[in-house]
């Protein structure tokens, strides 16, 4: 029987950049997930914090850009974190159309108590395959953002 192609073939799922990128996150956040459950407070809330506790005082464009959240979900996620005292929200005052979002006290501490659950996950994570391998996978990642750059 002849091989027929039409064109339209495509490499097996397992086999492709993109499943094999979201199904390496979906593992590494499954062992995230009972923890961030347990102190309340979302995957992309903690990207938020996190973020915040690295840059200080920062714009919400940045901070979404930084945070790997569109804008519009940050909006909302701004309000719910404010509420919660762990940041603040304020109008910049040289150009009113921007919002600089910056970590409150009550913020910094939620994450110094945090902290110490997340390294232990990290390191057990180092241990199953290696803190070379962890630090190689970083880098090619690194590598494939870099090499890619954004969309025009």
């Amino acid at each position: 029987m002849a091989d027929h192609r039409d064109g339209f073939e495509l490499a097996d799922t397992q086999r492709t950049l993109a499943i094999a990128l979201l199904r390496a996150r979906e593992t590494v956040m499954e062992r995230f997930r009972p923890m961030l459950g347990s102190v309340g407070v979302t995957e992309q809330q903690w990207r938020v914090l996190r973020v915040l506790q690295e840059t200080g005082e920062t714009d919400a464009s940045q901070l979404a850009a930084h945070a790997c959240i569109l804008p519009p979900s940050l909006t909302r996620m701004l309000k719910t974190l404010e509420t919660r005292g762990f940041l603040t929200v304020r109008r910049d005052p040289d150009d009113g159309r921007r919002q600089l979002i910056c970590l409150t006290p009550e913020g910094t501490d939620f994450l110094h108590q945090v902290a110490p659950q997340s390294a232990e996950i990290y390191a057990r994570i180092e241990a199953a395959i290696g803190p070379d391998r962890v630090q190689a996978l970083l880098d090619e990642l690194d590598h494939l953002v870099q090499a890619l750059g954004p969309r025009d």
